[in-house]
């Protein structure tokens, strides 16, 4: 099986800044796969985890704030993350410049139905208590995190 997905032939989804590159169902299961752009000042996602999925992060550019469990760190561009399944994270632009960030998901339940989802919500389409009750199905599990609100008073 070989995936290449074009730039120009990538669905994007300007209201959240993700570009969907590849989903569970083009690559036999191993992986999905996004790219996003965070603008400066804006959370992108808030404090979850995933029970079945490891998430890899790759930083194109920019620098990225990440909760990883109970830690806060800062990825700069061409920082690799790898965060394993039921580890708490959260992450959003650091600084004053947008972040650009490659995901990987693997061992992962199909996510661009999750995606289009969210950009609902991002445009004001879609209530983001429907975004909630798709956990189970997108293996998205928002939680509350103590460390990731007490940045704010940084």
């Amino acid at each position: 099986m070989t995936v290449l997905i074009r730039a120009n032939e990538a669905e994007v989804l300007a209201a959240s800044g993700v570009t969907l590159l590849a989903d569970v169902t083009e690559t036999e299961g191993h992986l999905t796969s996004h790219r996003s752009v965070f603008q400066a000042g804006k959370e992108g996602a808030p404090p979850h985890l995933h029970r079945e999925a490891a998430e890899l992060f790759f930083v194109l550019k920019g620098s990225l704030r990440v909760l990883l469990g109970e830690e806060l760190v800062t990825l700069e561009q061409g920082d690799f993350l790898l965060v394993p399944p039921n580890t708490p994270h959260a992450f959003e632009a650091a600084g004053d410049e947008p972040a650009e960030v490659l995901f990987v998901l693997t061992q992962a339940k199909p996510r661009f139905g999750y995606y289009r989802l969210l950009e609902g919500a991002y445009r004001g389409d879609t209530d983001w208590a429907e975004v909630a009750k798709t956990s189970d199905l997108y293996d998205n599990h928002y939680i509350e995190s103590p460390t990731w609100q007490g940045r704010l008073m940084d």
